[in-house]
């Protein structure tokens, strides 16, 4: 009967030992999975930005280059639609410098 009781009390231990070396392995498997996670959510991060950064730098040459357009074809027509001839335009200086001459 002791044998029995001995053989038990010997498979209970190991089956804790068991237990134990599981649970600690898992431990090393999570804290490893959560190191990973880390790592790809940083780099993932890290591409965004970047991404996020070159989307904003083209974006905004191309609003330049936009603005820039419309300022031309805003010229253009401007001077499509005012023509002044000599005497005018004399008349014109003539009139801003007594402006601002006094």
């Amino acid at each position: 009967m002791r044998d029995v009781i001995q053989k038990v009390i010997a498979t209970e231990a190991e089956a804790k030992r068991l237990v134990q070396a599981a649970k600690a392995e898992a431990e090393h498997i999570l804290t490893a999975a959560q190191t990973r996670a880390q790592e790809l959510t940083a780099t993932a991060r890290q591409e965004a930005q970047l991404a996020a950064q070159q989307i904003l730098a083209t974006a905004t040459i191309r609003a330049e280059e936009e603005k820039q357009a419309r300022l031309e074809a805003a010229t253009t027509e401007i001077e499509k639609e005012v023509h002044l001839d000599d005497a005018v335009r004399r008349q014109a200086v003539s009139a801003v410098v007594r402006c601002v001459c006094g």
